[in-house]
This record gives structure tokens, sequence and C-alpha cells, in this order.
């Protein structure tokens, strides 16, 4: 990487604009930062779920997920790349079969909570949700604007969360917390 990053305070962006990796400026408000934005967001809600204790594989699969996140974020950040593909998305597919397999199918809907990693697990989902309407907004707004495998990587990667969740749940000796409908309040 060299002196890539040697300078970090660089001013440019005092004006409310920022570079894009193709040398390319653009308002700190537009889509395509957002969408970078909350995708660099999830990123470091994942992080502060692997500062706890995990078990080694989804530590693992968990890791190669944050550098998918990183791969996506070069992709917002200059238009027209491209580097997440089918195969990513198999990726993912594979780790829902693997951990939903283990898993109890629900009959009610389910509450963000139980253990402390089930909680981190239910913020990336919702974080990777609101990652995924920003690259929505971003694709209709740039029509070509979005790589198809990139929305659909974000739309698996929030059920992989959900499912994370309750197998964390499930881990730390506990259950999901089941809603109830009509509770006493």
């Amino acid at each position: 990487m060299g002196n890539r990053l040697s300078k970090i305070a660089t001013r440019t962006g005092d004006d409310g604009s920022t570079g894009l990796g193709d040398g390319s400026r653009v308002g700190k408000d537009s889509l395509r930062i957002q969408a970078l934005g909350d995708v660099d967001e999830l990123n470091s809600q994942l992080g502060l779920l692997l500062c706890e204790a995990l078990p080694t594989a989804l530590r693992e699969e968990l890791v190669s997920i944050q550098h998918d996140l990183f791969d996506l974020g070069g992709e917002l950040c200059i238009p027209g790349y491209t580097v997440l593909a089918d195969a990513h998305l198999a990726r993912l597919d594979a780790l829902l079969e693997k951990y939903n397999a283990t898993l109890a199918p629900l009959k009610e809907f389910i509450l963000p909570g139980g253990s402390r990693t089930a909680a981190l697990a239910h913020v990336c989902r919702t974080v990777c949700r609101r990652a995924e309407r920003s690259v929505v907004m971003l694709e209709k707004a740039e029509a070509g604007g979005v790589n198809a495998p990139a929305r659909q990587y974000l739309n698996r990667l929030s059920d992989l969360c959900f499912v994370l969740a309750r197998v964390l749940n499930r881990e730390a000796g506990g259950q999901d917390v089941l809603w109830e409908k009509g509770r006493e309040r």
C-alpha cells in the first residue's frame, strides 16, 4: 500500500465535498456517500460484534464478511467498478443454510435481544437493512450505478445476521425473545 494514507487530514472536504476513488468529487450528502457510509457503519458494527467471545468458525466467517464489505465500499467509491459477484452470494447462501439448519422453525416474531452477542447481531441486521436501502436508492438514482450482486449481498447478509442472532442466543444458553401479541403494557 505504500504511503497511500500518509496524510489523513487533507482539508479538501471542508467545502462539503469528498473525493471518489475515480478522482471525481461529490457532495458529502450524495446518495453514493450515504450508501458508502452505511456500509462502513455496518462493517464497524460487525467489528463490535467481533469483540465478543464467538465460536472460532463464526469469527472467521464474520472477518471474511468484513473484507467483502470493504470491497463493497470500493465498489461504491469507484462508479462502474465491481468486485462482488455471484460467488460472494453463494458463500452467504451456504452460511445461511448452515446456521439456519440448526434452528427450530419460528412460529412467532422475535424481538431483538436475549444475549449481548445476539443483540449486537440484531444491530448489525438493522444497519445492514439501512445500507441495503441506501444502495437501492443509489441504484434507482443512477441507472447502472450499482452492481446487482452488491445489493443482493446486503439483502442476504441481513438475513444471515437475523439467523446468527438466534444462533448466538442459543450459544449463550438462552433462547429467542418472542413478541407477545396484545401483551399488557
